[in-house]
C-alpha cells in the first residue's frame, strides 16, 4: 500500500504563491503519453524489475522485439484489463490473432534512443502504476483530480461531429455517455460531465497559476484534455484561462510562458498510441521537441517534468499491480523524472501512481488540501530529487530522422490465434 510521504522540517505555512516553494521547483510539467507498459518500452534497460519472456496462459514465450508502428490497437478496455489480469497471475494478454503478434513485444534501446538516456541520465521509476486498471479515460482523470468519479472505461457511443474531433467531456455529443459504477456495486449511463474537485482548484486557491495543454476540439486527441470533463471549468471562465492548446507549448516555453504547473497532452499523431495514424518514432520525437525546449530555456534550472503513459495500451507487463480500491491500481507503465535536481541514473523503486505527482505539486506549493484518499497515502516522488546537489545541465537530444522509413507493421496472418504460441518471427521493424 502507497505511504503518506514524510515531511521535512521546512516550514509549509503561508507557501501559496509562484514563488514561495518548499523545494526549488518553481515549474511542473506532467507529460502524458499513450498505452505503453513499463516492460513494453523498459524492460530490457538495466537494473529493473523487467521482464524479457511473458506468460502466455501458463506457457512461457519470449518477449520479441517491437514496431515503431502498428496497423492497429490491443484490447485494452476495463473488461480486457481484467482478463490480462487474470486474477494477478498476469497470463491473459494473448485472447486473438492480433494480440498474439503483438501484445508481446518490446522496445529496444535503438528503437526509442531518447527515451533510453533520458533513462540514462535521470530517473526512471519501475514500481509506478497507472491509477484505474482500465484505459484512457479514467487515468486521465486521475491526473487532474486522483479519481474517476466512478467511471471504469471510456465514453460509449463516441462520435465525430463534422469539422469537430471526438469529444469525452462536457460539449460531447448527448448520444455518448459514461457507465459510471457506484460503491454498492449498481451501474448508471450519465454524461461524460462530472464536477470533481480538481488539482486545478486546490492550485487557484493557493493562487499558483496553471494550464492545461491539448489538442483542440478540432484536432484528433482532444479526448485527452481531461478538464473537458470537469463541468465547472470546462462551463466558466477558467476554461479560457486555464486551456491552452498544444500547439502553443513550444511557443510559451521559448517566451517564458509556462504557468507554475502544466498538464500536456499531444495531438494523437504525437501521443505514441500504437495505431495507423501514430508512430512511437514521431512521438519520440515530439516528446524530445517539449524537453529540449525546456532544456535551452531559462526555465530549466528550477523545472520537474513527469513524463509518462496514461495506461498499458494491451502490452504485456508481468507484475500484477498492487488494488488500492475497486479502481486500481492498473498496469504498469514507465514514469520518467527529468529535472536538473534528479538523481542521476537512478531506478525508483517505490511503489508510485498518478496521484503521487499531484501529492509532489501539493508538497511544493504547501497545499494541505487533498482531493481523495488517493492523494492523501501517495508518496511524493521528492525521493527522486536531491535539492543538494550541483543541478544537472541542460542535455537536448538529437531529433529523430528516420522516422518516415518505418512502414506500418504487417497485420497478423489468419494462422494466428489466441491461446499460448510461439512468438512473430519477422516483420518487427529496426
Amino acid at each position: 500500500m502507497l505511504v503518506g510521504a514524510t515531511l521535512t522540517t521546512l516550514a509549509l505555512a503561508g507557501r501559496t504563491h509562484d514563488g514561495d516553494n518548499r523545494w526549488p521547483i518553481k515549474h511542473v510539467i506532467i507529460l502524458i503519453k499513450e498505452n505503453r507498459s513499463f516492460d513494453h518500452l523498459f524492460g530490457l534497460f538495466p537494473g529493473v524489475n523487467g521482464a524479457t519472456t511473458a506468460n502466455d496462459y501458463g506457457t512461457t514465450r519470449p518477449l520479441t522485439r517491437g514496431f515503431l508502428r502498428t496497423p492497429g490497437k490491443l484490447p485494452h478496455h476495463y473488461s480486457d484489463a481484467l482478463k490480462d489480469y487474470d486474477g494477478g497471475k498476469m497470463d491473459g494478454f494473448n485472447r486473438d490473432a492480433f494480440s498474439n503478434l503483438y501484445a508481446f513485444t518490446q522496445m529496444h534501446p535503438d528503437q526509442i534512443p531518447n527515451y533510453w538516456r533520458y533513462a540514462q541520465h535521470f530517473v526512471l521509476a519501475d514500481n509506478f502504476f497507472s491509477s484505474a486498471q482500465g484505459p484512457s479515460w479514467p487515468n486521465h482523470m486521475f491526473t487532474i483530480s486522483a479519481q474517476s468519479d466512478g467511471v471504469h472505461d471510456t465514453p460509449l457511443n463516441a462520435i465525430q461531429p463534422p469539422g469537430r474531433a471526438k469529444s469525452w467531456g462536457c460539449d460531447a455529443p448527448k448520444v455518448e455517455y459514461v457507465v459510471v459504477t457506484s460503491a454498492d456495486g449498481d451501474t448508471s449511463k450519465v454524461p461524460p460531465c462530472f464536477d470533481p474537485q480538481t488539482e486545478g482548484d486546490l492550485l487557484t486557491r493557493a493562487h499558483v497559476n496553471w494550464a492545461s495543454y491539448s489538442a483542440v476540439s478540432t484536432q484528433d486527441g482532444y479526448i485527452w484534455q481531461a478538464y473537458d470533463a470537469v463541468k465547472h471549468i470546462r462551463e466558466s471562465s477558467q476554461w479560457q484561462k486555464h486551456m491552452r492548446p498544444v500547439d502553443s507549448l513550444l511557443t510559451d516555453i521559448r517566451d517564458n510562458k509556462l504557468p507554475p504547473v502544466s498538464w500536456v497532452t499531444p495531438q494523437f499523431h504525437d501521443s505514441d498510441h500504437p495505431e495507423k495514424g501514430s508512430s512511437l518514432c514521431d512521438g519520440e520525437n515530439w516528446s524530445t521537441q517539449v524537453i529540449n525546449e525546456v532544456m535551452r530555456s531559462p526555465e530549466w534550472r528550477d523545472t520537474a517534468i513527469f513524463l509518462t503513459w496514461d495506461d498499458w495500451g494491451g502490452f504485456y507487463d508481468h507484475v500484477p499491480p498492487t488494488r488500492l480500491d475497486a479502481f486500481g491500481l492498473g498496469f504498469r507503465v514507465p514514469l520518467l523524472v527529468i529535472s536538473p535536481y534528479a538523481r542521476a541514473g537512478t531506478i525508483d523503486h517505490h511503489l508510485g501512481e498518478f496521484s503521487s505527482m499531484l501529492r509532489f505539486i501539493d508538497e511544493n506549493w504547501g497545499i494541505s488540501d487533498r482531493l481523495t484518499h488517493r492523494d492523501t497515502i501517495a508518496n511524493d516522488l521528492s525521493y527522486d530529487f536531491d535539492f543538494e546537489q550541483t543541478p544537472i545541465a541542460p542535455e537536448p537530444q538529437s531529433l529523430r530522422t528516420d522516422c518516415a522509413r518505418y512502414p506500418v507493421a504487417p497485420e497478423p496472418t489468419p494462422t494466428g490465434s489466441a491461446g499460448p504460441s510461439g512468438a512473430p518471427t519477422s516483420g518487427a521493424s529496426p
